[in-house]
């Protein structure tokens, strides 16, 4: 029986955030990082911030703060025009199967737009190899852990977020 080929090369990058305003600094510079074709998934329990983060990427990207971000947890999907290109903010905590994803427009999103996750674990084998894992766990009332995982296309990128 042949053996499965190796994984590519993971990095991992542990970034403590005391405060939302923390939060929304990491968020604020993984913006002006991101490119269009990247995913980027994002983990943790129920009250994490995961949809605080995605807010704050989204604000940074359309250059306002005051922008109205739903969390997308009933539309499973909201979509943003902003001057990186189009953005994709899917919250699928509701998912059954991954199949429900091509209702989503899954295929349109990815290769094309700055594509954000919240719950990638069911996206199962729909979850693209090359994306940026960002899970975040509680660690007070309002401090946060952010643990990235990453390739090496996210290398440069990934070490250039502030500490």
């Amino acid at each position: 029986m042949p053996l499965p080929p190796p994984s590519p090369p993971a990095f991992t990058r542990t970034i403590a955030l005391p405060s939302q305003e923390a939060t929304e600094r990491l968020a604020s510079a993984l913006a002006r990082v991101l490119l269009p074709g990247d995913v980027v998934s994002l983990g943790g329990d129920l009250g994490a911030g995961k949809t605080t983060l995605a807010r704050a990427v989204i604000r940074a990207l359309t250059a306002d703060p005051d922008e109205e971000v739903p969390s997308p947890t009933f539309t499973l999907v909201q979509t943003y025009d902003t001057p990186s290109g189009a953005v994709w903010h899917f919250d699928l905590y509701r998912l059954c199967c991954p199949d429900e994803m091509l209702e989503l427009g899954w295929d349109e999103a990815i290769g094309t737009a700055i594509v954000l996750v919240e719950w990638p674990d069911r996206l199962g084998p729909l979850a693209p190899a090359d994306r940026l894992e960002l899970t975040l766990a509680v660690t007070g009332p309002s401090s946060r852990t952010a643990v990235l995982t990453y390739g090496k296309h996210w290398y440069n990128r990934c070490e250039s977020l502030p500490a």
